[in-house]
This record gives C-alpha cells, sequence and structure tokens, in this order.
C-alpha cells in the first residue's frame, strides 16, 4: 500500500517540476526580452542603436568565448579523472563508503558532466560579459604618443593593453585553479586517489595529470610577476606615485628571480611525471614560496629601510620629478603656472571704485538657497516646481541703449511636479498622459536684487513667456524632474499651464519625434511589462500616433547613449537657437597612466552642495588617474535628441572610443555659436585639478618631498565639514583686459588655515581653460574663508543684527562666501538672506558682508558695505546691484518685508519701534564701553544690561502679533502668481495672503545704526495667471 501510495506523487513530481521549470524559464525569457526590446527602441529612438548593438554583440562574444573556454577546461578535466580511474580498486572502508557515491553519479555521469561544465561555463561568461569595456579599448586602443620613463613603452601599453592582460591571467589562473580542484575531486570519488587506504595513495595517472596542472599554474605564476614589473609604474611603496628607488633597484630584480624560479618550477612538475613521489615539485614550491618572502619581501624592506630612509630626498629625486611630469599631463595641468600676487591690504576707496570688472558682477543670488524664493516667486502653478539647486550661466543681452551687456544668471526651468497635485487628482491618467511636462525657463541676473528678492524682469520669467533670452520653445518634456515615463500624442489633451483668465489652464498635445511609438498593441504589451502597468495595454486613449517617453532625466539619456562617459555631476538648462537645452560635460577617465597619482572621484568631487542637493549626481568612488573633459553633450528638453560633440579631438581615450563607436561623436566645428557660448568649464574637473594643483604646483622634487609649500581646499564656511565648492562667477582677472566668466577657488596652506592661493579658469570661447593661479607670498596673514565668516560672525554690528534677524520666527541663511581679486587684494563677500520659520517662508537678501584684511563691513547693499571696508564710494561701481529688504520686527517672530509684507503696522507705529531699537542698540554700545575700560566698570555695565533689558522689553510689546492671518503656500489647484513690479492688486487666492518672505524677530541686542526698521510695506500685486 505504501508503495502504491507514492506512485502518484512521483507521476505528478515529475510532470510539475518540469512544468515549473519551463515557466521560470519562459518568464525570465520575457522578462529579459523585454528590457532589451525596449532598451532598443530607446537607443533608435535617440539614434545611437550602434551603441546598443555594439555592446550587445560584444558582451554576447565575451561570454561566449570565455563561457566555452572555462566550460570545456573543466569538462576535459572532469573527463581525464574519470578516464584515468584504476580499473581495481583496493578493499578498504574509504573504498567502501565513496562507493555508494559512484554508484549514484555513474549512471548519470554524461549529464553530471555538462551540468557541472555549464555551472562554471555560465559563471565565467557572466563575469567575462562585464569585461566589455576592457575588450574594446583593447582591441581599439589608439597611441598616446608618449612613453613612460621606466620601460619606454607608450602609455597606451598601461591605459589598454595591461588591463585586458591582468583580465586575461587572472581567468586563466581561475580556470587552473578550479580544474585542480575538479580534477583532486574527480580521483578522490573514482579511487585515483586513496587518502585512508594502503599502499600507494596516487596512482601515476592521477599523478600526471595533477602534476601537468601545477605545471601549468607554475607558468602562470612566472607570467603574473612578469606583468607584476610593468605594475610597479603604478607603485605607492615611495613618497609619490609610481616606481621609487625601492622598486627600480629591488623589486624588479627581485620579480625577475622570481620569474625564473617558477620557470623552474613548471619545469619540476612536468619532470616529476617520470619520478615516483612529490619531493622535486614539493622542494620547487618551497623555494618558491621562500624565495618570494625573502627576494621579494625582505630584500626591497631592507633596501627601503637602510639605503633610502637616511637619504630619501636625494634617493627618491628622479623618481618624484617622474610623478610631478605625469601627473600634471594626465591630469591637463601641466601648463598652469603660478603667478605672485602681493594681495594688498591698502586699497583705496578710488581703486575699489575704479574696479568696474569685478565689483558690478559680484554675485548676491547663491544658487544653491534660493530655490524656495524661485519657487514662491516663480512656481506659477502647483503642480509646477523648480529643482532644490539651481544653476548658472550668463547671457549677453542687449538693452534699451542698443548696447550689449555680458553677465551671469541664475537659471533654472519650471519642471514638472506631480505631488502638486491633489488627492482627487491622483490617477493614471493625469499623472502619464495629462500632465506630462514642465513648462518654462527662469532667469535673475545674480548680481542684482530689487527690494531683496531677484530681478526676475531682467531675466527670463512668467508663464507665457517673457524676457530677452528669445525662448521660443519652452516646454519641458525631458529634465531632471521628469516623471518615470508619460504618453503623449493621446486622446486626452495635456496641461500647458495657466490661461489667459483665472483658473483656466492652457492645454496642448506633443507633436515632436521624442520617446518611442507606441501605437501597437505589442509594444503596449511590451511597456505594460517593463513598467508593471496594465493601463498601457488596455487604455482606450492611446492611438497609432502616441508615443512614450522614458529614460527622461538628461544625464540618465547620455549615460545611455554613451555608457563609457564619465558625466559631471551637474547638467544646466541653457536657451540655445530659442529651445531649452540641457548642456552636460562628459570625461574619459583611466587609472592606467604610469607614475600619475590617484585620486578616488567621489571623495575629490564631493562638497557642500553636493552633500546637500537632490540633482547633482555624486560621484561613484572609482580611482584614476588620468582624466579628460573629452565630450561636450546635449539634450533637448523637448525631444529628447542627445547630441554628442568631441571637444578635446587630442584625446587619445577619445579616439579609442570613436573608433569602437563610430559615427557617434560629432567633430568639434559642429558646434554653433549659440551653443559655444554657453559652454562652461566643468566643475568637477575643476575639483580634481585644484586638489592636484595644491601639490602638484610645486615643480622642485625637494620641495615637493618636504610638502612645506602644499595647499589644500579649505573646508565649507557653512559649518557642513564639506570642501567649499568652487563658485561661478563673471570678473576680472589680473593681467586681463576685461571680465570674462570664470570658476574660482580659493586655496588655503595645508599647514594653516591662512589664505596661500587662488585659482580660476576661463569658460569663454576665446580663452576657454586658461588658468590664473595667484600665489600669495610665503607666511601670508590673508585669512581663509572659515576664519572671515567668524570674523564676520563675531564682529558686533553684524553679531547684533544676526541677533535681530535669528529670532524664533526667522532664520538666516549665509549665501555663497565669495573670494575676488580686487584692486590689487582680494576681496570677500556673502550674502545674507532671511527666511520665515515654516513652510511658507523663503529667502530674501537682506544684507551683505565684505571683508578685506582684517576689516570687515555689513549692509543693505554691496555699495554701502563696501563703503563700510574701504570708506566713502568705494561703492560706486555696485551702485546698480539693488538692495536688501527692509525688515521690519514682528511679535512671535514674523516679519515684513517690502515687496512681500504681511499684517498691518505695530502697535504703537513704527516710531516707537524705532526708538525701542535705537535704545536697545545704546544700552549694547554703552555696556559695550563699560567692558572695555580699564579696570571694567560693572557698575555702569549692570545699569546699561536693565536698560537693555528695559528696550527689549518694549520691541516685544510693540512688535505685538499681527490680526493678519499667516502665508500660506501655493495649493496644487490654483494659481502661485508670479511677481512682478507696478501692479496694483495682488491676484491671491480668497482666503489666502502672500507668503511671508523674510520675518525676523527680536531675541536679543538689537543692532546699531544701519539696521533700521521700516513700516509694513504693501506685498507686491501678483497679475492675472498667463
Amino acid at each position: 500500500m505504501a508503495t502504491t501510495s507514492r506512485r502518484p506523487v512521483l507521476t505528478r513530481a515529475k510532470v510539475i517540476v518540469p512544468v515549473l521549470l519551463a515557466v521560470a524559464l519562459v518568464i525570465a525569457f520575457v522578462a529579459i526580452f523585454t528590457r532589451l526590446y525596449t532598451d532598443l527602441l530607446f537607443y533608435r529612438s535617440v539614434d545611437f542603436s550602434k551603441v546598443f548593438t555594439t555592446v550587445i554583440y560584444t558582451r554576447i562574444l565575451l561570454f561566449l568565448i570565455f563561457g566555452a573556454v572555462m566550460a570545456v577546461v573543466i569538462g576535459t578535466n572532469i573527463v581525464l579523472g574519470y578516464r584515468f580511474r584504476p580499473q581495481l580498486r583496493p578493499l578498504s572502508t574509504e573504498q567502501q563508503n565513496l562507493e555508494r557515491y559512484r554508484s549514484a553519479i555513474e549512471p548519470y555521469m554524461k549529464l553530471v558532466l555538462v551540468a557541472v561544465a555549464a555551472v562554471f561555463g555560465l559563471a565565467a561568461g557572466l563575469s567575462a560579459s562585464g569585461r566589455w569595456r576592457t575588450w574594446l579599448l583593447w582591441v581599439n586602443g589608439e597611441s598616446f604618443g608618449t612613453k613612460d620613463p621606466q620601460f619606454h613603452r607608450d602609455i597606451s601599453y598601461y591605459a589598454f593593453t595591461y588591463p585586458f592582460q591582468r583580465f586575461l591571467l587572472g581567468f586563466l589562473l581561475t580556470a587552473v585553479l578550479l580544474s585542480l580542484l575538479v580534477t583532486v575531486l574527480t580521483h578522490y570519488l573514482f579511487g585515483g586517489i586513496r587518502l585512508q587506504t594502503p599502499g600507494e595513495r596516487v596512482t601515476p595517472a592521477a599523478k600526471a595529470h595533477i602534476s601537468v596542472l601545477l605545471g601549468l599554474l607554475a607558468l602562470l605564476k612566472a607570467w603574473a610577476y612578469y606583468l607584476d614589473r610593468f605594475g610597479s609604474v603604478f607603485s605607492s611603496r615611495g613618497v609619490a606615485t609610481g616606481a621609487s628607488y625601492t622598486d627600480v633597484h629591488a623589486v624588479l630584480p627581485a620579480k625577475l628571480i622570481l620569474l625564473f624560479i617558477s620557470l623552474a618550477c613548471a619545469v619540476l612538475f612536468i619532470y616529476n611525471i617520470f619520478q615516483r613521489g612529490w619531493t622535486l615539485p614539493l622542494l620547487g614550491a618551497g623555494i618558491l614560496v621562500l624565495s618570494s618572502v625573502v627576494i621579494g619581501g625582505i630584500y626591497p624592506a631592507f633596501i627601503q629601510q637602510f639605503q633610502v630612509r637616511p637619504n630619501e630626498a636625494t634617493r627618491e629625486q628622479p623618481y618624484i620629478e617622474r610623478n610631478i611630469a605625469a601627473t600634471r599631463a594626465a591630469y591637463g595641468i601641466q601648463n598652469v603656472k603660478p603667478q605672485s600676487y602681493a594681495a594688498r591690504t591698502d586699497v583705496t576707496a578710488a581703486q575699489v571704485a575704479a574696479d568696474t570688472g569685478t565689483v558690478p558682477n559680484t554675485r548676491l543670488l547663491d544658487p544653491s538657497k534660493l530655490s524656495r524664493t524661485f519657487q514662491q516667486l516663480q512656481q506659477i502653478r502647483g503642480y509646477y516646481t523648480f529643482p532644490k539647486t539651481l544653476d548658472v550661466d550668463r547671457y549677453t543681452v542687449t538693452g534699451a541703449d542698443k548696447k550689449q551687456t555680458t553677465r551671469d544668471y541664475v537659471v533654472s526651468v519650471r519642471e514638472l511636479n506631480q505631488a502638486g497635485l491633489g488627492a482627487d487628482q491622483r490617477n493614471w491618467i493625469n499623472e502619464h498622459l495629462t500632465y506630462t511636462h514642465g513648462k518654462g525657463f527662469v532667469a535673475a541676473p545674480s548680481n542684482t536684487v530689487d527690494e531683496g528678492q531677484p530681478a526676475f524682469d531682467e531675466g527670463e520669467q512668467n508663464l507665457p513667456q517673457k524676457g530677452d533670452f528669445d525662448v521660443r520653445e519652452n516646454r519641458v518634456y525631458f529634465g531632471e524632474m521628469s516623471p518615470n515615463y508619460s504618453v503623449v500624442g493621446t486622446r486626452q489633451v495635456e496641461i500647458d499651464g495657466p490661461g489667459p483668465g483665472a483658473d483656466t489652464q492652457v492645454t496642448t498635445t506633443y507633436t515632436g519625434d521624442g520617446g518611442v511609438s507606441i501605437g501597437s498593441t505589442f509594444r503596449q504589451a511590451l511597456f505594460a511589462l517593463r513598467f508593471g502597468e496594465k493601463n498601457l495595454l488596455l487604455s482606450g486613449d492611446i492611438t497609432k500616433n502616441s508615443r512614450i517617453l522614458y529614460e527622461r532625466n538628461p544625464r540618465d539619456r547620455v549615460s545611455k547613449a554613451a555608457p563609457w562617459l564619465t558625466l559631471d555631476g551637474d547638467p544646466y538648462p541653457a536657451v540655445v537657437n530659442g529651445r531649452i537645452t540641457w548642456i552636460l560635460d562628459g570625461y574619459t577617465t583611466s587609472d592606467g597612466y604610469p607614475y600619475s597619482a590617484r585620486r578616488t572621484l567621489g571623495d575629490v568631487t564631493a562638497d557642500s552642495v553636493t552633500a546637500q542637493s537632490g540633482n547633482r549626481a555624486r560621484q561613484a568612488a572609482n580611482q584614476v588617474n588620468y582624466i579628460r573633459n573629452s565630450v561636450k553633450a546635449t539634450v533637448d528638453a523637448y525631444d529628447g535628441t542627445v547630441t554628442l560633440y568631441a571637444w578635446d579631438e587630442s584625446d587619445p581615450v577619445l579616439r579609442t572610443w570613436m573608433k569602437a563607436f563610430p559615427d557617434t561623436v560629432k567633430p568639434k566645428k559642429d558646434i554653433s555659436p549659440s551653443l559655444m557660448a554657453h559652454l562652461r568649464y566643468p566643475e568637477d574637473l575643476f575639483k580634481v585639478q585644484r586638489d592636484l594643483i595644491g601639490q602638484y604646483h610645486v615643480s622642485d622634487p625637494r620641495d615637493f618631498y618636504s610638502q612645506e609649500d602644499f595647499w589644500q581646499v579649505s573646508e565649507s564656511p557653512d559649518g557642513s565639514g564639506q570642501p567649499q565648492p568652487p563658485f561661478y562667477v563673471y570678473s576680472k582677472l589680473p593681467d586681463r583686459s576685461g571680465p570674462s566668466y570664470n570658476l574660482t577657488s580659493p586655496l588655503i596652506s595645508a599647514r594653516s588655515s591662512k589664505l596661500a592661493a587662488y585659482m580660476a579658469v576661463s569658460s569663454d570661447p576665446s580663452n576657454y581653460g586658461q588658468f590664473t593661479l595667484l600665489k600669495l607670498p610665503p607666511g601670508g596673514t590673508i585669512n581663509g574663508p572659515v576664519q572671515v565668516q567668524n570674523a564676520i560672525e563675531s564682529n558686533g554690528d553684524v553679531a547684533n543684527k544676526l541677533t535681530l534677524w535669528r529670532g524664533a520666527g526667522s532664520q538666516t541663511i549665509e549665501g555663497n562666501l565669495l573670494t575676488l581679486p580686487v584692486a590689487g587684494g582680494l576681496l570677500y563677500v556673502e550674502p545674507y538672506y532671511v527666511q520665515a520659520r515654516g513652510g511658507s517662508g523663503y529667502p530674501t537678501l537682506q544684507g551683505i558682508a565684505t571683508a578685506f584684511g582684517e576689516r570687515i563691513g555689513f549692509g543693505t547693499s554691496l555699495g554701502e558695505a563696501l563703503d563700510k571696508v574701504f570708506g566713502s564710494g568705494a561703492g560706486a561701481a555696485a551702485a546698480g546691484a539693488g538692495t536688501g529688504a527692509t525688515t521690519t520686527t514682528g511679535g512671535g517672530g514674523q516679519a515684513t518685508t517690502q515687496g512681500g509684507g504681511t499684517g498691518a503696522a505695530p502697535p504703537g507705529g513704527t516710531s516707537g519701534l524705532q526708538d525701542a531699537v535705537n535704545d536697545a542698540d545704546s544700552a549694547y554700545k554703552a555696556g559695550q564701553d563699560a567692558l572695555r575700560k580699564n579696570p571694567p566698570d560693572f557698575n555702569a555695565y549692570g545699569q546699561a544690561q536693565t536698560d537693555l533689558a528695559d528696550a527689549l522689553s518694549r520691541l516685544r510689546t510693540l512688535a505685538s502679533p499681527p490680526t493678519t492671518p499667516p502665508a500660506a503656500s501655493p495649493t496644487p489647484s490654483r494659481s502661485a502668481a508670479p511677481t512682478t513690479r507696478g501692479t496694483a492688486a495682488g491676484s491671491a487666492p480668497p482666503g489666502t495672503t502672500p507668503a511671508v518672505a523674510a520675518p525676523a524677530g527680536p531675541s536679543g541686542p538689537p543692532s546699531p545704526a544701519g539696521a533700521t526698521a521700516g513700516p509694513p510695506q504693501q506685498p507686491r500685486a501678483a497679475p492675472p495667471p498667463g
């Protein structure tokens, strides 16, 4: 009965298991096919199908070659082990136990052989297919035209050939070791190796088989020692990267000796086939191990300790020279030469006023701080948004006087934000067919403010688009914040922003060629599988003309079109020929440049902005010792067209990839003048180069060894503990005839926090990539950024103002601390913004701090701050920069700011409030004067504190909470109307008030004269939507 009951179970198992395997295989096939085919459709849509097919064919080729080799090698050794099995096995407990396994395996020997070989082949093939970049570089490698100083081989050998040789060596070593493992197991299973049986423990056949594999292993080890010699050019043993004195005089001879010992061991292993026992191979292996320890380890350590260390500077000098030359060439800084800069501190007001190249262009708007300001003033609708970090770019605009003016702007695009839709609007049709794109290019000059807010009327603003940049197509279907996918050209119209009347919408239908046609049922089914959305297959709104947009982030699109590029972390939008175009910088990198210092991209490109930004991609933790900005890439925001331009056409790595992927990169001459005007020096490359320049500006090897003159990047003054980011500024550098668009950064001494150098690189087409490196006198006393920030915050006048602004209802936000060469010195400029706490507040400029030497100035405008530092008239050049908002403190920390006030005047009127501020200011100064006396007058100080407390008490009473309800953020279903000047009435929805711009509340000693409070102002009115 028991046997009978099992038969149906066994029968069902024999049916169910194959069916389940077949279903699993079908599911896996469908999933892989869906992904591959939809990827192919994407590549065809951007005209980069050659990239897809080249990568796929290369991966398949590598999979087949290396997978087949591994399978054949493993299978052959299993077959040989089985065929060499002894026909008669001595009786023993060990063999009796193994007989059970032999009896179970032998009937299925062919199946087991195929399965084991297939598993190893599959693993090897998958691993090898991932090395398609190594293969393509080896096959298509172009010459560098430069040879390394040690072995006199072209750099291309180390960049392209050496990595493939290392990969091949690793593969062969793995194959031989795995073969040795399966051979030993096979011989043991079938009696060729008998560990517990009396008599001969290893049959002659098994011994010959194993000896041959050990001989092959020794030959591969000899090849490894040969390659190790060339790998010494990447050694980190010495003072600098590359083959050091010890490597050249001890390690290289040792590797050569070990190579010959390995060859001798290989001969001994083969000779052992004809000998009894394992004495010779064991002796050879012992000699190899001992030699590797003594010759390869102890001897170099002895040389390093007793010959090099006592005279390290002299011994290592020629190798440090090699490292300096190679590093400067590999990172493109060989032409960067420091020039002396006195950094004067005795500058007059007239000299500062005469600087019309830098001072008028000083950036007051920090793109990393003002996203909420753009959001509040230019959001237009709740379903639009701006990225957390904005961008900067320069534009040349023709003014009313017909003169052309170039300056930099804080720019961004108004992207789609589906999270801003109401709960009743969140459905598949709205999210994927109706709300499909962002709209509008927004820009404000970075050197100008209007009552503390960006001067959008001098840039680009509003919907319909209004401005001077000639934006003709402002729809953003491809952006950094675009949804995962959208279907356009459907029976549903797309929302296209506000209409001409209140609470009306404009609609549109996509007419571009972007995306992939999804009209057929087959494609709809494929994309339904890819995105896990059945509506893509079932929806009746999708027609034969519909297209699906996916892979919409510009960085993702370029990364797929050029997978061999390392992309800069900050794509930025620009208006090119009337269209919004994303511009990206692409790098070709290598870790195979001899003697060049290595850097980890993820570490040297991280700073305080990348740590906090949601739209700045951090680089991977890849080590490189060669980098070029070889490609400029663009992505059209409307149709997603990807275009690659060769920027550094002399780069051998770029030439190699262009050979591997022909006709995918356009020549540099195809870059249009309109695009050329917006190309800029990339940030991530600059960060890598400034890190290296901190050391490799030193060209003398003895000075390099001493490290006395090394520089480093300053920490960010914001207290984040991250490096300070570089800044794009439109400024005039010393010895230049006019201002240019530069990427800049100060450098401090590695041994102190004092300023040591200032570096800048031009982005202007006429001198793109030209570095200026200003070296300050040794032992200088110019404070670095962190010291300057501390000096500003601890300044009495500044501290008083900040105390008022940092009340219970508001907070201050420090903007970018710029370092600018002005009038032969170095000027620090830092804007201060005030923002209401809570969701409705947004930063507005309230004050500007300047520092020059030991002098600190603070004012509501750049001109006022400069006057306080240099004297009257110094700020004349900054007269057009505008002023910060005039803040009136309110109870509970509320604030009323010109252009964005909330609430009525405080009880008692503004005169009483001003009297309280002045009394508090006087009391605070009286207390400080009492403490400065020798000895301090504590009685007077006590009276002053009493007066101060009384003044603050009156200030709190006067600044009572307004009765007007607090501002509300725009709701998703209503318009957050854009801000413009000159209109008489607002258009906020009923029941809401304009958002609080920059509140402040008194919580400490009031500011001195200069931080005046003004009467409440009416909020700026907003025009009707559209």
